[in-house]
């Protein structure tokens, strides 16, 4: 559980950088999601968590 907080605090901290940093940008890529189309947005997530799920696998295994 511990190892999951820590994961959930690290992505807190990433997205609360982009947000101070880039807040020009970050609403310029949210504005082009928005006219994304919906498959091309779950492919886009699952690819996403395929390589999440085999990044912890290749760290932890």
């Amino acid at each position: 559980m511990t190892d999951f907080l820590t994961g959930l605090a690290l992505v807190l901290v990433i997205e609360g950088l982009f947000l101070a940093l880039f807040p020009k940008r970050l609403k310029e890529i949210l504005t082009l999601l928005e006219r994304s189309p919906m498959e091309a947005l779950r492919i886009g997530g699952l690819t996403a968590a395929a390589l999440g799920v085999l990044g912890v696998w290749l760290l932890r295994g």
